[in-house]
């Protein structure tokens, strides 16, 4: 290989939303991945059965479709809205829905209509400012200092603390479906700010799928690179900086524990240690099906919806939170289903259906939930077995075997513990540089271990490409 500008370490979203962002401002790129197909987690297999393609990782891209950095790269992406973007079951035969409009989710609150409306309703009209705050938090000045405060003041607390101001059962189960994306115990801090946000996505964007699955973003990404000269290199391991080309920078799609493994030496002794010891989330065990037909659903209502929070009560998704995070599996699992072929048929042969589940347990925990996600997903559909045709399950480890990011089944980039997001991985106005003993590296850490954390959005890959431009000038 030549000399080149930027080395891109790792062909996940964030590092090929980074190289693009460096093509495009004339440099000369090339990315290095590990795997023999580009993606990481936004890869799309046919895992099950031949004709039936299944999201290896993410599925539902709210964050993608609201992304400032999607936004501005402008790809050709095509999205596809299923008629209700979530459902959260009850009890069977008994569920709430969140509806892209606000009213409409609101009016099967009963008491807490106006709340809903006042809060989630307003954020959700107002969702750039909200997107830009959250997932552009460095931005000075602030690029929407009302969202941000608002948002702040809200979103800061437990979620246990926050829906106490909700009366109804239908909001406080729908509320800790939404928190319950934080993959924390839901009375820990900031867990009131992912239900927020998540909400206000609903209503602001909706939460739609790729059409054709999510490798269908990785590919335009890929073709765009392209375009501007970039180069990616599959099957291509990095174990050291030391085998790079050299360049003038460095950026890694890696977790802070892999940037370790591979920039040790170059990297001051104490904050090397403190990146040894980041904390990873608990971990999902993930089953993917081939359907002959739609999921039976108690509650037909359920059949409408893109995804669907099989979590029951709240207090029930609570314990299930509670127990991923003290090292045990729950009596009730929170099963979180997507039907994304019920939005874009393109997934399976025709009449045929695709869909998965995925459970949070304890980190690299070792055992295989098929059958209790089975049975949890049967108690609210009756007959789903029946109409499985083939599956593919992924435990904890065989996620990180896929996909070396997915540390113990982390699907988040590590925890995001109120510590570990704010300093992530380190504090400061440009986060995404790391400190090297010289001092004058160019070397950015440019995944969901870096602000603004886990999610398809792309930013983390941004923001590093941003800060590597105004430090090569």
């Amino acid at each position: 290989m030549t000399d080149v500008d930027a080395v891109v370490v790792g062909a996940g979203v964030n590092g090929l939303v980074a190289a693009v962002r460096l093509a495009e401002a004339g440099m000369r790129v090339v990315v290095l991945e590990a795997q023999h197909s580009p993606g990481g987690a936004f890869r799309t297999e046919e895992l099950t059965l031949p004709g039936f393609r299944h999201d290896v990782g993410a599925t539902v891209h709210a964050l993608a479709a609201a992304s400032p950095a999607f936004r501005a790269l402008c790809l050709p992406i095509e999205y596809a809205h299923p008629e209700v973007p979530l459902g959260h079951a009850l009890v069977p035969g008994r569920s709430v829905l969140l509806h892209r409009s606000a009213a409409e989710t609101a009016a099967g609150l009963g008491p807490d209509r106006r709340h809903w409306e006042r809060v989630f309703g307003s954020l959700g009209r107002r969702w750039e400012g909200l997107v830009a705050s959250v997932l552009d938090p460095t931005a000075l000045p602030p690029t929407a200092p009302r969202e941000l405060v608002e948002f702040g003041l809200r979103g800061v607390w437990p979620l246990t603390r926050t829906d106490a101001r909700f009366r109804s059962e239908e909001a406080r189960a729908l509320l800790s479906g939404l928190a319950a994306h934080a993959v924390l115990p839901l009375d820990a801090p900031v867990t009131a700010g992912f239900a927020l946000f998540m909400g206000a996505l609903a209503h602001g964007v909706g939460w739609p799928v790729a059409r054709g699955g999510s490798q269908s973003i990785v590919d335009a990404l890929v073709a765009r690179l392209r375009e501007h000269g970039g180069e990616l290199l599959t099957g291509h391991p990095v174990s050291s900086l030391a085998g790079l080309p050299s360049t003038r920078a460095v950026l890694l799609d890696l977790t802070p524990r892999q940037l370790v493994a591979v920039a040790r030496d170059a990297l001051p002794p104490r904050f090397a240690h403190r990146m040894s010891r980041w904390r990873h989330a608990p971990g999902v065990v993930k089953v993917d099906w081939a359907l002959d037909a739609p999921v039976p659903w108690a509650d037909a209502a359920l059949a409408r919806a893109g995804t669907v929070h099989v979590g029951g009560s709240a207090a029930s998704v609570r314990e299930a939170e509670r127990a991923a995070g003290q090292g045990r599996i729950p009596e009730e699992l929170h099963v979180l289903f997507v039907q994304a072929s019920s939005a874009d048929p393109t997934r399976a042969p025709a009449g045929k259906h695709t869909g998965w589940g995925y459970v949070h347990v304890p980190n690299g925990w070792d055992g295989d939930l098929t059958d209790a996600i089975e049975n949890r997903i049967e108690q609210f559909a009756p007959g789903f077995r029946e109409r499985i045709a083939g599956r593919h399950i992924f435990t904890t480890a065989t996620l990180e075997r896929w996909d070396a990011n997915l540390v113990g089944g982390d699907i988040g980039g590590g925890s995001v513990e109120w510590r570990q997001l704010i300093a992530r991985p380190r504090l400061g106005p440009t986060p995404w540089a790391i400190p090297t003993r010289r001092g004058d590296s160019a070397l950015f850490l440019c995944s969901s271990g870096a602000l603004p954390g886990g999610g398809g959005h792309g930013m983390a890959g941004w923001k590093a490409a941003g800060a590597a431009l105004r430090r090569l000038g």
